[in-house]
């Protein structure tokens, strides 16, 4: 058992420990997926089959490393077997919750009045349909903010309310109105064979309670169930996760309390801290050991955090060396801040490539500022948040795809049905829509038949070709690559990102069973900003605190550390859940770091067009001041603020 020689002795015992409920604390850089992956390879080598091993975490990137290092691992176990274990026909099942829920209701979709092919509508496809239902019922969308109404619906949702239970619990006339609203959103989705990603959860719960012998059917399946980040699950999650696990509770969470920071989509860190009440007889190991970060980093993170009362106790240790000290600079205003930042990048980057370098901060808003400096200095960047999925010019491609698979989905019809122009308005789709396609003059009927039999064409070319060949077809097909290639040079990288997709199909065209295509529609739905961010594109990495999670950096830069920017006022009734989770989103930016830490404040912050004179963020007074350095970035004009 050579592949238990490079564990800890913590992790050693988190492995070893097999039959019955598990709790692993994990902090932040303790080796969490390595203990993982490697518990499930010992799994394997006691006898268990790989096929009954499920591992469920939060992002497709967690998903995708854990998933190769179990590979890697069993290759080298299996030596020259190992192509028969890539062909997938016995390995752990590893996946988002998200994915998860897509797999278990595709298998099950008959019992919900879908097909396989369902349509996964996306954000933006939500809010259109949620805009369309409001202007329909005349609702004021200036008195009833559609983001808001989503958001409702959406918090309920992962809170496991369905429509029927918050209809008949509504109190005041805003939620009647949302109830009003959300019983319409659902029956134009039914209406489509569309679910949302809320729905790819909360479906799955309703099969695995109203089915027992589906339920049943998967709990004997998956006999060893390995949940990441834990404290992050919501009410939805929370309840899948307990539908899955069989009689003999062989089920093993890993989670930190303290990098609990999505309580505003529903994370209940409670679900954490109640693991023992749900399953009395589990045993909990500590890892507390980092990996990642220096000396100095650990200590800050450790005297930030110990002020939280809501959190398993713990305190992390390195045996990395101590360090540079973190520099904390005092700017006189966000330029000022700005400039700081792109100098001291522009020092690193004779010694480092920029994606070693991450900007983080708590609100968006404050990228702009930074982005003209890095700009001045000539500094690449990406910032996180623009997805390839996207794309205008992708979601066009993918709605031609969903269509020859689910022609029920009248959003991709009506998104692509002009797309390139064939001369027909909207006039023309309400009547296609309502069944009314004979009132329309012939010319404009053979318009719409022509349409139909490209949708048509296109499932016939899938059906027989690989993803990327049936990819290129629908570019060319559709008249998409003639339209664009004459245009613009905006055009012409809009015809480039398609031909990136070619690109990114390939991968796709060795599934079996010809169910590649599906494969790619699925992942296309359900990729998240971090896929954009870590294949494609060079540069410094700016992003929210809240994308950071689950990311490392050499070095980063937390700016904007101004009381009521971060900690965050959220309005005037901060309680003391918000103040925690404040302080857990900075350790979690610290955490980021493994070398070197920046920290900075204005003393002036322009926010919605007025100047605020700020004062520096109590985090920062957290932090001893044996580990850090201090800087003062003036204004253009040499003034600064001084605090009394």
């Amino acid at each position: 058992m050579q592949y238990l020689d490079s564990l800890n002795e913590k992790q050693k015992e988190a492995v070893l420990y097999t039959d019955g409920p598990l709790l692993i604390v994990a902090g932040a850089g303790a080796g969490k997926t390595k203990t993982l992956t490697h518990r499930i390879i010992h799994l394997i080598h006691q006898g268990v089959n790989p096929g009954s091993i499920l591992a469920v975490t939060f992002t497709n990137k967690a998903a995708k490393e854990m998933r190769e290092r179990v590979m890697a691992l069993l290759d080298e176990r299996e030596s020259g077997n190992a192509p028969s274990l890539r062909e997938g026909a016995n390995v752990p099942f590893v996946s988002t919750f998200h994915s998860l829920g897509v797999h278990i209701i595709k298998e099950n979709a008959h019992l919900i009045g879908l097909n396989k092919y369902f349509t996964i509508i996306d954000e933006n496809d939500a809010m259109s349909i949620i805009k369309s239902i409001m202007k329909e019922r005349d609702i004021d969308a200036k008195q009833h903010e559609p983001r808001k109404i989503k958001s409702i619906i959406s918090k309920s949702k992962g809170d496991f309310i369905t429509v029927d239970t918050f209809s008949a619990n509504a109190q005041s006339a805003v939620q009647s109105i949302v109830a009003m609203i959300w019983r319409d959103y659902e029956a134009r989705l039914k209406k489509e064979k569309a679910l949302d990603f809320d729905d790819l959860l909360l479906e799955t719960v309703l099969i695995l309670k109203k089915f027992p012998e589906v339920k049943e059917c998967y709990q004997e399946r998956w006999k060893y169930l390995h949940i990441d980040e834990y404290q992050d699950t919501n009410e939805v999650q929370y309840e899948m996760t307990k539908l899955l696990v069989g009689k003999d509770e062989n089920i093993c969470v890993v989670g930190d309390t303290d990098q609990n920071i999505y309580s505003w989509r529903g994370a209940n860190i409670k679900n954490m801290l109640h693991f023992e009440k749900d399953f009395p007889s589990a045993k909990i190991v500590m890892l507390e050991q980092n990996y990642r970060s220096t000396k100095n980093i650990i200590e800050a993170a450790n005297s930030v955090i110990e002020k939280n009362i809501y959190r398993v106790p713990k305190i992390l240790f390195t045996e990395n060396v101590k360090g540079e000290e973190i520099t904390i600079c005092e700017a006189y205003d966000e330029q000022s801040e700005a400039h700081f930042v792109a100098r001291k990048i522009d020092e690193l980057l004779k010694n480092t490539d920029p994606e070693n370098i991450a900007i983080l901060y708590r609100a968006n808003f404050q990228s702009r500022v930074i982005e003209e400096s890095l700009l001045d200095k000539q500094i690449p960047y990406q910032v996180l948040g623009i997805k390839f999925f996207e794309r205008k010019e992708i979601k066009d491609l993918l709605s031609y795809i969903r269509v020859a698979y689910n022609k029920e989905s009248l959003s991709d019809i009506k998104r692509i049905i002009n797309i390139p122009t064939r001369g027909i308005g909207k006039t023309t789709i309400a009547k296609l829509f309502a069944g009314q396609v004979n009132d329309l003059p012939a010319g404009m009927q053979i318009k719409i038949k022509n349409f139909y039999e490209l949708i048509n064409d296109i499932r016939i070319y899938i059906d027989g070709h690989k993803p990327s060949e049936s990819v290129k077809y629908v570019i060319e097909k559709t008249g998409l690559k003639e339209e664009l290639s004459r245009g613009t040079s905006d055009e012409q990288e809009r015809l480039e990102n398609m031909m990136e997709l070619v690109t990114l199909a390939i991968k796709y065209d060795n599934i079996q069973s010809g169910e590649g295509m599906e494969k790619l529609l699925e992942d296309a739905s359900l990729s998240s900003d971090q896929d954009t961010l870590m294949h494609k594109g060079k540069g410094v990495r700016l992003m929210t605190v809240h994308a950071s999670k689950g990311l490392e950096f050499k070095y980063v830069f937390i700016t904007g550390l101004e009381q009521d920017l971060f900690p965050h006022t959220k309005g005037n009734n901060r309680s003391k859940e918000d103040n925690e989770e404040e302080r857990r989103l900075f350790y979690v930016a610290v955490t980021r770091a493994r070398e070197k830490l920046f920290l900075s404040y204005t003393s002036l912050r322009t926010i919605f067009g007025m100047k605020q004179v700020n004062s520096p963020s109590e985090f920062i007074y957290d932090i001893p001041a044996h580990l850090t350095n201090f800087e003062q970035a003036y204004s253009e004009n040499g003034e600064k603020i001084v605090y009394l």
